[in-house]
């Protein structure tokens, strides 16, 4: 019987047919020069529509590779997620196909890791995305750092490497449209850093779209903190107290002067202002409604398609597997 590894990599991929040779040949270079450790490649298929899963078959990966495909594309959270899963290393690991991580992160993170900590968090001390982008990142990792999670990191996180304890906790609560990192951050337990220069992309396109960015945006406030209610909140107070101050303005004014006259304009703003910011409240409710219903549903956060072994060594089970999270 295999042993179990001692760290599991997962892969989430998205139409990288690029970049698959390359990845493969850097995974070889990587556990070939480390002997001392066993381990376990989990390449999830986040239904790419390219050439990618005919190539990764294709390709000689290490030994211990397994091929995840799901049943369509859900995002790269979910992707991670059904890694863990499937995960049965002592430690679990993310890597991306672009390899803008370096893999040595891993080792040392893993010297950390071994030495008491359950969490190792790979902060970027740099990057050479574009100015868009490292704004963005800074703008979002400010806020997740004011109103989700003191410890969020100013200049962010892609990579952490932590034990089965927390990958345990991690797929008891599956959590849909949902952010994995915060998630891990927010679990608590001993947690350490490393820091590291993210590269530049080599080959392919980035499927990191602005779109996506809005979305973990939205999915990381709703879904961890309750700032956008406390802001409605707020806002009536603040215009409660703003309607009744001018309303004692308008009685005093008119009993003492009685110069005001009628105004459509200042009603028409006065009645746009409180429909606009009526609306902005009734839409941020609603989402933490819906989301409510959706978790209610119990609906699963994944599909599994298939399980493929690539590797030499190969389990017992190798017929692909299909099940859901």
């Amino acid at each position: 019987m295999p042993t179990q590894p001692d760290i599991t990599i997962i892969i989430p991929f998205l139409n990288e047919e690029e970049n698959i040779a390359r990845l493969a040949g850097e995974l070889n270079r990587f556990a070939d020069a480390q002997p001392q450790l066993r381990f376990e490649i989990l390449l999830v298929n986040d239904g790419s529509a390219d050439h990618s899963v005919e190539m990764i078959r294709s390709t000689a990966f290490p030994l211990r590779t397994r091929l995840i495909s799901l049943s369509q594309n859900y995002g790269s959270h979910a992707a991670l997620r059904a890694g863990i899963l499937h995960a049965t290393g002592d430690y679990i690991t993310f890597l991306y196909a672009d390899l803008q991580d370096p893999p040595e992160n891993i080792l040392t993170m893993y010297d950390k890791a071994i030495n008491g900590t359950d969490i190792v968090w790979a902060h970027r001390a740099g990057t050479q995305n574009g100015w868009f982008e490292q704004r963005f990142s800074r703008w979002y990792a400010g806020l997740m750092q004011r109103y989700v999670n003191k410890r969020y990191p100013l200049k962010g996180f892609d990579i952490v490497l932590f034990n089965r304890k927390v990958g345990e906790a991690v797929n008891k609560h599956a959590e849909a449209h949902s952010s994995v990192f915060l998630q891990i951050l927010n679990a608590g337990f001993r947690q350490d850093h490393i820091e590291y220069q993210k590269l530049s992309r080599k080959a392919g396109k980035s499927k990191w779209t602005l779109a996506k960015k809005i979305k973990l945006l939205v999915d990381s406030f709703v879904s961890f903190s309750y700032a956008p209610i406390r802001l409605v909140s707020y806002m009536g107070i603040l215009f409660f107290i703003v309607g009744v101050l001018w309303t004692l303005y308008l009685v005093t004014r008119k009993i003492v002067a009685d110069d005001l006259a009628s105004g459509w304009p200042m009603l028409m703003s006065i009645l746009l202002v409180g429909f606009g910011i009526t609306n902005i409240s009734l839409g941020i409710i609603a989402e933490y409604l819906w989301r409510t219903l959706d978790a209610s549903r119990r609906r699963p956060v994944f599909l599994i398609d298939a399980v493929e072994d690539l590797g030499e060594v190969k389990s017992q089970n190798s017929k692909p597997e299909r099940m859901s999270q």
